[in-house]
C-alpha cells in the first residue's frame, strides 16, 4: 500500500477529495500531519472560514475512505510554540516535508514552493493544481435581474433588496427559515470556489468575518463572536452606466475632461457612487489615459484595461509606493474612510496623479468636512477641486473649491483678511459656503443668498452717505429695497436737502436713480434712543471685540442676533465687549449672524 502525506493547501482547496473521487488515488495510506490538523483547528477556533473548510474536508475524507480502500491516520508531533511563531517563514511546511521523508511517502501539495523544496531534498512530491469545479453556487438562486443584494441570516427568512438605487424595496424571498447548517454549507461552497477559481478571490479574512469577490458578486460572511449570529450578505450591481447615461451638462463634462483632477464622489450607501466612479474610470480609459483603482474589496465594474489594486500588506500606503512606479494618469480610490486613506489620497494627488475618491456622506459639504483635520486646510483646494454628490443614482449637486485671501463674507474690517476656501455651486457659480480658521478651529460657514449683496449694499450706502455728508456729517442711510432708501439727518439740515419746491432732492434722486425718504433723526431711527448701540466689530487673536462708545464703560448690555437673544455681558474698558473665540457664545454668534449688521447691542441700564 502506497503512502501519501498531505499538506494544508491540498486539503483546503478540495483537490485531495477530487483526486480520490476521480480514481487517481486508491488503496493508499493517507497520512495527515499533526501540524496540519492543529493549524486547521487553530484557524477554525479563530472563526476563519478556511479552518472550517479544512476540517469539513478531513471529515469527508474519513467518510469516503472505506469506499476507495484508503487508510487515514494522523501522525507527527504537535508543533511547539516557537515552531508556530515561525510558521510564516516555512517551519510548519518543513515539519510536513520531514514527515513525508520519514515515512518514505509521496507529498501531495498545491503549494509550488513546497513542491520544489521537497524535490530538492529528494522527497517524492506531486503538485496538484486546482481545477475549477462546474458547480452552481447555491446563493445564485436568490438573484434575478432586479436584485441588488441578498441578506441571509440564521433562523430568519431570506430577504433581498429589489429595484434600483434610490427606488428599491426590501422583499421576503420565501417563508423558509434558514438554518445554520445550510448557511455553513453555502459559506464552504463559496470559499472552495474562491480557492480554485480565477474569477473568485478572498479579499478579507479575519476572525469572524470574510469578504469574497466572486465574479461581480461581493459576499460578506460573518459569524460569532463578530456577529451575534451566522450571516451572509451578497451584493450584486444590476446596472453598468457610462457618463453618457447621466444628465451631465456640457460645462461639467468639460470640467471632467480638462481640469478636474481632484474629484470626490459622495453620497449615502446605495446611492450609486461606485457606479459613477466606474463610469468615470471607463471614460478616462477610453480617452487614452492609464487608469488604476484602489479597492478593498475589488468590486468596481471597470474595463479589462484598468488594473484593480487592493491593500498591499494591509495598507494602501504600500500600494501607493507601487502605484507611482507604474505612472498612472488617474487613480480611482473606492471607499476613502480611514484617516490613513485621506492622507494617501492627498499624497497621491500632490504628486500629480489625477485622483477620483469615493466617500460616504449625506451631503457634499459633509464629504469636504471629512477632509478637514486630516490634511492641512490650505492644501484642501489642491487636493479637491470638484465635489460631486450622488443621490438616487443621479448627480444632484456639484461643488467647486478655490482658495482665496480675503475678508470672510459678513466681516467688514480689512485687517480680518485671511486664507478662505470658497465653495461655489458649479452650476451657477454662486458662493454657498466658506471655510476658514476661526480662533483655533477650522469652520465651514454658510453664506446666505441675501449676504451675496452685502458688498454691493455697502458700496451703495457709502455713496449715498457721501452725497448727504455735505448737509449733515452724521447722516445715516438705511436701504429699504433695491430702489428705495431712507436718509436720517439732523432736523436743521432737511430744508437744504429738499431745496426750493423739492428741486434739490429731485436732482439727487435722478443722480442716484433711487427714491429717497429724508427724515429727521429719532423719528424712525432704531439707534441709541431705543437702546440699540452703534458698534465696531473687530477680532483679536483670542477674542471677538465689539467696541461701543467709551461713555458706556462698566454698563451691562444684551446682545441679540436679529430678534434672538444671545447673551448679556459687561462693557469693559474703552467701551469694549470681548468674547473669547473658543467660547460657546462666540460659536453661537458666528453661526447665527451672517454679517455684523445682524448683531444688535442694547443697554440694560436704559
Amino acid at each position: 500500500m502506497s503512502k501519501i502525506v498531505v499538506d494544508t493547501s491540498v486539503i483546503i482547496n478540495g483537490q485531495l477529495i477530487f483526486q480520490i473521487e476521480s480514481g487517481n488515488v486508491q488503496n493508499s495510506e493517507i497520512i495527515i500531519p499533526q501540524a496540519v490538523f492543529d493549524e486547521l483547528q487553530s484557524q477554525a477556533s479563530q472563526k476563519k472560514e478556511t479552518g472550517f473548510v479544512g476540517l469539513e474536508e478531513i471529515k469527508k475524507l474519513k467518510d469516503i475512505s472505506s469506499n476507495f480502500g484508503l487508510e487515514i491516520s494522523i501522525q507527527g508531533n504537535h508543533p511547539t510554540v516557537d515552531e508556530i511563531k515561525m510558521a510564516g517563514s516555512g517551519r510548519i511546511d518543513a515539519l510536513i516535508k520531514d514527515l513525508a521523508k520519514q515515512n518514505k511517502a509521496s507529498l501531495y501539495t498545491s503549494d509550488k514552493v513546497q513542491h520544489l523544496v521537497a524535490q530538492a531534498e529528494g522527497v517524492e512530491s506531486v503538485l496538484i493544481k486546482p481545477t475549477p469545479k462546474e458547480t452552481q453556487l447555491e446563493f445564485l438562486k436568490y438573484f434575478d435581474s432586479e436584485t441588488m443584494s441578498v441578506h441571509l441570516k440564521e433562523n430568519l427568512s431570506p430577504l433581498a433588496k429589489k429595484g434600483k438605487p434610490g427606488t428599491f424595496a426590501l422583499t421576503k424571498l420565501s417563508d423558509d427559515v434558514l438554518s445554520k447548517d445550510y448557511l455553513e454549507f453555502m459559506a464552504t461552497q463559496i470559499l472552495e470556489a474562491a480557492k480554485i477559481s480565477d474569477s473568485s478571490t478572498i479579499e478579507i479574512s479575519k476572525t469572524g468575518a470574510s469578504v469574497i469577490q466572486h465574479n461581480d458578486y461581493r459576499v460578506a460572511i460573518t459569524r460569532p463572536p463578530f456577529s451575534e449570529a451566522f450571516e451572509i450578505t451578497i451584493v450584486h450591481p444590476i446596472v453598468k452606466l457610462s457618463l453618457e447615461d447621466y444628465d451631465i451638462s456640457e460645462q461639467l463634462m468639460q470640467r471632467f475632461s480638462d481640469r478636474a483632477e481632484g474629484i470626490v464622489i459622495s453620497g449615502a450607501p446605495g446611492s450609486g457612487k461606485s457606479t459613477l466612479a466606474s463610469g468615470l474610470a471607463n471614460f478616462y480609459h477610453n480617452t487614452g489615459k492609464i487608469v488604476k483603482t484602489f479597492e478593498s474589496p475589488r468590486d468596481l465594474q471597470v474595463d479589462p484595461g484598468i488594473t484593480q489594486y487592493t491593500k498591499l500588506d494591509g495598507s494602501f500606503d504600500n500600494t501607493a509606493d507601487i502605484l507611482l512606479l507604474v505612472r498612472p494618469d488617474y487613480t480611482i480610490f473606492d471607499e476613502v474612510r480611514r484617516r490613513e486613506d485621506f492622507r494617501t489620497f492627498a499624497d497621491l494627488r500632490l504628486t500629480g496623479v489625477g485622483m477620483v475618491g469615493v466617500v460616504h456622506a449625506n451631503s457634499p459639504l459633509d464629504a469636504i468636512q471629512r477632509f478637514i483635520g486630516k490634511i492641512e486646510l490650505g492644501i484642501i483646494p489642491n487636493v479637491l477641486d470638484t465635489v460631486v454628490f450622488v443621490k438616487d443614482g443621479r448627480i444632484e449637486k456639484v461643488y467647486d473649491l478655490e482658495l482665496k485671501v480675503k475678508v470672510p463674507t459678513g466681516m467688514t474690517e480689512s485687517d480680518l483678511a485671511r486664507p478662505v476656501i470658497e465653495i461655489r455651486n458649479f452650476a451657477d457659480n454662486v458662493l454657498e459656503h466658506e471655510i476658514y480658521t476661526f480662533g483655533e478651529e477650522n469652520v465651514i460657514v454658510p453664506v446666505a443668498k441675501r449676504v451675496q449683496k452685502v458688498g454691493i449694499e455697502k458700496l451703495a450706502e457709502d455713496k449715498i452717505r457721501d452725497t448727504f455728508k455735505r448737509y449733515d456729517s452724521r447722516a445715516e442711510v438705511q436701504i429699504l429695497s433695491d430702489n428705495r432708501v431712507r436718509v436720517l439727518v439732523d432736523k436743521t439740515s432737511i430744508p437744504a436737502i429738499i431745496g426750493r419746491g423739492g428741486s434739490n432732492i429731485n436732482d439727487i434722486e435722478k443722480q442716484l436713480n433711487v427714491h429717497i425718504d429724508v427724515e429727521e433723526k429719532g423719528v424712525h431711527s432704531d439707534s441709541i434712543d431705543s437702546g440699540d448701540l452703534p458698534f465696531v466689530f473687530s477680532e483679536s487673536k483670542t477674542a471677538l471685540v465689539l467696541t461701543v462708545s467709551r461713555e458706556y464703560t462698566a454698563m451691562h448690555a444684551d446682545i441679540y442676533v436679529g430678534e434672538k437673544y444671545v447673551t448679556s455681558l459687561r462693557i469693559g474698558k474703552k467701551g469694549q465687549i470681548k468674547i473669547p473665540k473658543r467660547s460657546d457664545i462666540a460659536r453661537n454668534l458666528m453661526q447665527l449672524a451672517s454679517s455684523q449688521n445682524d448683531i444688535h447691542i442694547f443697554l440694560k441700564d436704559f
